[in-house]
């Protein structure tokens, strides 16, 4: 795909507004039902041993905090989360499902790319009560970065990692153009989306697109975000569950220049060449979050690995060594599971974070005792 036609996707992306409602109800022009993969699962809990449990569903009908019931999000996933600097987390999530508005979608329509919803919650060891949403009517979720849902060129935008610097809310999301096997994708490209409104409306900025090609913008597809001293990082992976993790940095004001983002090469930092990052973390590494511990002293990374089992990985600094991946949840206990994302209110020796189960395609917390 050459940078022409990449540029036209940004550009058409930035000037689309709200779908038609005849499109959006069903999730494509045909009317079919976007998620045959939704089957109406029991929504129970799994039950762990040792130091990780099951700690509520978030969102779905069944789950407590009526995600379902209050904005309109029936099935979703991922749930990339940060604190917004006034007092609340933000997570965003992906491809989003709401309740049947047309019988010819079959069980599930009103697909939405991705949805934001905020929470002040700070008693994790219930769940997370998600208190407000951005909305574009009462009870309804709306896609805060529109896609063009056309496949083969842009399927889908999926939200890969979120930051705040100063009162601007940053998303770092892929622009999808095609899905292949499981774990497999093709990008388009990768982008900065902004709010200075808390999340209500988004603006992408086109200077920030990096194009999924040969020259190393192919290996920052997916990002994660982690701040520490004066620096802001961004882990990057290549599109899919297969690749390496590589590492950038910049001062969190300069975000949106991304020309001069600095990329460590395995001795030292490079500015403006993302050719030259090495690898930091041994793939398959996907669907990362980073951040600083105190308890253990380390920064820890979790990521879903081969055997879509979720891992973490301690270093000293960011830039490694990391250690070897140690699970903490096994796809043996519970199967077609994927991401894993940090709460940042995290703390101690209570680790919570947000996976997704793809047979119910519905996101639950898990707390880990470290």
């Amino acid at each position: 795909m050459t940078l022409a036609v990449i540029a036209a996707i940004a550009a058409s992306t930035l000037a689309a507004g709200p779908r038609a409602s005849a499109v959006s109800a069903c999730g494509g022009a045909q009317g079919a039902n976007p998620l045959p993969f939704f089957n109406g699962h029991n929504g129970q809990l799994p039950m762990l041993n040792g130091p990780t449990r099951a700690v509520a569903r978030l969102t779905g009908p069944l789950a407590p905090n009526q995600s379902a019931q209050q904005f309109d999000v029936l099935g979703t996933d991922l749930g990339i989360m940060w604190d917004n600097g006034q007092g609340q987390i933000l997570a965003a999530f992906g491809d989003t499902f709401g309740f049947v508005n047309n019988l010819a979608c079959g069980f599930v329509g009103d697909w939405r790319s991705n949805v934001l919803l905020r929470s002040h919650d700070r008693d994790l060891s219930h769940g997370i009560v998600f208190d407000s949403a951005a909305v574009d009517a009462p009870g309804h979720a709306t896609e805060i970065i529109p896609s063009q849902h056309i496949p083969g060129l842009e399927i889908t935008t999926i939200p890969t990692a979120g930051v705040a610097v100063g009162n601007t809310q940053y998303i770092d999301f892929m622009s999808v153009r095609s899905w292949g096997k499981p774990g497999e994708w093709v990008t388009n490209y990768s982008a900065l989306a902004m709010s200075t409104d808390n999340g209500q409306t988004w603006r992408v900025d086109p200077l920030t697109v990096r194009p999924n090609l040969p020259g190393g913008y192919d290996n920052f597809q997916m990002g994660a975000y982690l701040r520490d001293g004066d620096w802001l990082y961004e882990f990057g992976t290549p599109p899919g569950r297969s690749g390496d993790a590589r590492l950038a940095r910049m001062k969190p004001e300069a975000i949106r220049d991304i020309a001069n983002y600095q990329y460590w090469n395995g001795a030292d930092w490079v500015t403006g060449n993302p050719a030259a990052a090495t690898p930091v973390m041994a793939g398959p590494v996907s669907e990362l979050s980073v951040q600083w511990n105190a308890e253990l002293g380390e920064f820890i990374a979790l990521a879903t690995d081969a055997t879509n089992s979720i891992v973490m990985r301690t270093a000293k600094t960011p830039t490694g060594p990391w250690s070897e991946p140690k699970t903490l949840v096994s796809s043996k206990d519970v199967p077609e599971l994927y991401g894993a994302f940090i709460h940042p209110w995290s703390s101690g020796r209570d680790l919570y974070y947000l996976a997704t189960t793809w047979s119910d395609y519905n996101v639950m917390l898990l707390h880990t005792q470290l």
